[in-house]
């Protein structure tokens, strides 16, 4: 959690040796649940498997700040005051990216720079993205999770959850660890994987589920959750539309703002509120419900 005290709080900081990075990890933290509201930001620059420099700076959104995202982050409005807004450090944040291999622990953190470069009327930035949540799952299988906090314990990494500083460089180590476990470099990490199309589980003949049909979001349609929900009678759709009648949130999502922000939430969140019989829920809060009706 920040702790910063804002009166003795430089606008930024950022330190390191000049050395061309081999790559780049970015994260940033928001203020609500738009996810253009970026209040924190912290980049990595790693060269060889270690650290060539660090750059930190607090945001003003030009937003509200959301109970829940100060319930994670501990950043508030007094922290932020009389710091810069994000077009005016737009240039800084893409002399750090631009042109390089950028990784981020899941898609949020590219999403919400996409979105307040929108906002903010400035140019994308032009990077190339990895995703290291990607890179953990195939690194370490065997982990039922691969949140940042989750990652960080098992590998022994010195680590803040949710300061922006902090997780950009555990995200960097995850990636120099994965790279040392695995013999996998960097290039072939950034190749894109072939996608295949997976294949939803055949729902069960009878269960509390019969007749369902269910959107999940965070996990393939193969996934243990996809099993779940077939093996009580659920059928599994690609996607929300006008007869999906469930979305189930998968424990994997690092966010609550970046399911919120998702096609899939706000298409089965129009529809519910269309007067459609479609209900979204956590899956533990399904897991808790099929236990019942066991």
């Amino acid at each position: 959690m920040f702790l910063a005290d804002p009166a003795k709080n430089p606008a930024q900081r950022s330190a390191g040796s000049g050395e061309a990075p081999d790559f780049v990890v970015v994260d940033v933290e928001t203020a609500c649940a738009r996810v253009s509201s970026i209040c924190q930001i912290g980049i990595v620059g790693f060269r060889d498997g270690r650290e060539v420099f660090s750059y930190e700076t607090l945001v003003d959104p030009r937003d509200e700040f959301s109970p829940f995202n100060i319930g994670i982050h501990g950043i508030t409005a007094r922290h932020v005051a009389g710091q810069p807004a994000f077009g005016e450090i737009h240039a800084i944040i893409d002399g750090h990216l631009g042109g390089r291999v950028t990784v981020a622990h899941s898609w949020f953190d590219k999403g919400a720079l996409a979105a307040a470069c929108r906002v903010a009327e400035r140019p994308m930035i032009e990077t190339n993205w990895l995703d290291s949540v990607r890179v953990a799952k195939q690194a370490w299988p065997e982990l039922e999770s691969h949140r940042l906090n989750v990652l960080s314990r098992y590998l022994g990494i010195a680590h803040r959850h949710h300061d922006a500083l902090s997780d950009a460089r555990a995200a960097g180590i995850v990636i120099v660890k994965a790279i040392e476990h695995t013999g996998i470099d960097l290039q072939t990490w950034l190749a894109k994987p072939e996608r295949r199309r997976a294949k939803a589980p055949a729902p069960a003949v009878d269960g509390p589920l019969k007749g369902a049909r269910i959107a999940i979001l965070g996990e393939p349609r193969d996934g243990a959750l996809a099993r779940l929900v077939a093996g009580a009678g659920g059928r599994v759709v690609a996607g929300v539309g006008a007869t999906t009648t469930m979305l189930v949130i998968a424990r994997q999502q690092p966010y609550g703002q970046w399911v919120e922000a998702s096609d899939p939430y706000r298409k089965a969140r129009a529809l519910h509120m269309a007067g459609r019989p479609i209900s979204i829920v956590t899956e533990d809060t399904l897991r808790a419900q099929l236990t019942q009706d066991a």
